[in-house]
């Protein structure tokens, strides 16, 4: 855990709590955030940073593993005997099934009880805004106001649309390469290179030569088709990543892989989650509820397909499951404060999510931000949304709030270059 404390401590007001996303991320993981960029959350604001249980150094359910080889980054997400020998060394010093949303944000209130916090404000991303709705529902008389950014609710049964909201987010991509210029000149037949490559890979999974920088020698790795697609999804979160996804596409289907490679055989979003984490929160409060049979006929002939259901379905067959309140997965209702953000073109929680959980909230409010993925990272302003937040803790209400300078958020250009030459060709 981590207090860093506001700066004007005579006009103190309520704390904010910032809650993680995955599940398995740190909330500790935020601490530069807050020291740097977001120091003026703090201004009136203690920030506590609190590792929820099975992340951090709050017991993090993850294992070291050895330095990955290039193949290491290209392989599925839960192969069958990792999923095992993850199991194997966590149960020696872990009961898997105690470590649900719900055991969780009784913690965290015990945690604010500790500190002496009345009341607070939550701040939840993604999955942060599950556990946010989930403490809304039991601790409502220690919430003061809700941020929530990307919302995950309690009965969205990850990971069953996660394909569908990616087709949206793509199909919307690819509308943005065709408006502008620079990448509509560069890749005419953007849609075209990705039907083709995705034939490609159905066909046969490509062998391409990595060269890694310095002097470690080169590598001959095999790419398959979902790990491409599942790659390309997450590149999507955020727009500076998903600004080569166009170049990307394009050069595999002319049969060069480098820009692919280049982005993909290295950290990414799932390295950063504690895995054993993941699989005991989804595979009490998600995967029980998907309908296998329904899952592949939803997902059929969709371009990022049923692999993620495939891939955690199975896992969670080889997991303990944890327990849920017999309520757990009604929609929470609340008077509550709440100010609600989506991304227009995120591609795992998507606006119709924060739609549907406004209607629950009465003294809610949704925004759209209309260029952001899962959160806000690569646009233009990111302070546009830190600025608003701010102001709606201090007032307490969501309504009479200025949020017009999301409408002004811009991503980057596409890039179009092999070697990260920027489309926008007024910059050097």
């Amino acid at each position: 855990m981590v207090v860093l404390p506001a700066f004007d401590p005579k006009t103190k007001l309520e704390p904010v709590f910032d809650l993680a996303g995955g599940p398995g991320a740190a909330s500790t993981d935020g601490v530069n955030f807050y020291a740097k960029y977001g120091r003026d959350y703090r201004r009136r604001h203690d920030v506590v940073l609190v590792d929820q249980r099975g992340t951090g150094k709050s017991n993090g359910l993850k294992v070291e593993t050895r330095e990955k080889r290039p193949q290491d980054f290209l392989t599925e997400m839960y192969p069958v005997n990792y999923v095992k020998n993850l199991r194997q060394i966590l149960e020696r010093r872990a009961d898997l099934t105690q470590y649900t949303t719900s055991i969780a944000m009784d913690d965290l209130d015990d945690v604010r009880a500790w500190l002496g916090y009345d009341r607070i404000n939550l701040i939840g991303l993604s999955y942060g805004t599950r556990a946010a709705l989930v403490y809304m529902r039991q601790h409502p008389e220690r919430v003061r106001t809700v941020t929530l950014m990307g919302v995950a609710p309690t009965y969205l049964k990850m990971p069953m649309y996660h394909a569908q909201a990616a087709a949206r987010a793509i199909d919307l991509l690819f509308q943005q390469c065709e408006q502008e210029t620079a990448c509509h000149q560069a890749f005419p037949q953007i849609r075209d290179d990705w039907a083709k490559v995705l034939m490609q890979l159905e066909s046969e999974p490509a062998r391409a030569e990595y060269a890694p920088a310095g002097k470690s020698p080169r590598a001959t790795v095999e790419i398959q088709r979902d790990i491409f697609t599942e790659k390309i999804r997450n590149w999507m979160y955020g727009r500076d990543s998903a600004s080569r996804i166009p170049l990307i596409i394009h050069e595999a289907a002319q049969g060069d892989w480098t820009p692919f490679l280049y982005d993909a055989v290295g950290p990414s979003i799932p390295d950063f989650i504690a895995d054993g984490m993941y699989l005991s929160v989804t595979c009490a409060e998600d995967v029980p509820f998907i309908d296998r049979e329904e899952a592949a006929k939803l997902n059929a002939g969709n371009p990022f397909g049923n692999y993620r259901v495939f891939q955690q379905t199975r896992a969670c067959d080889l997991w303990p499951q944890g327990k849920i309140p017999a309520d757990y997965r009604d929609p929470v209702t609340s008077d509550i404060p709440v100010l609600i953000f989506s991304g227009n073109l995120d591609p795992v929680t998507p606006p119709q999510g924060g739609e549907e959980v406004a209607k629950r909230l009465a003294n809610s409010r949704h925004v759209i931000i209309p260029q952001a993925g899962h959160g806000v990272n690569g646009l233009s302003d990111e302070g546009c949304v830190d600025r608003i937040v701010i102001d709606f803790m201090e007032k307490g209400e969501a309504r009479d709030l200025d949020v017009s300078c999301v409408e002004r958020m811009a991503p980057p250009p596409f890039v179009t270059e092999v070697g990260g030459k920027s489309s926008d060709k007024s910059k050097p």
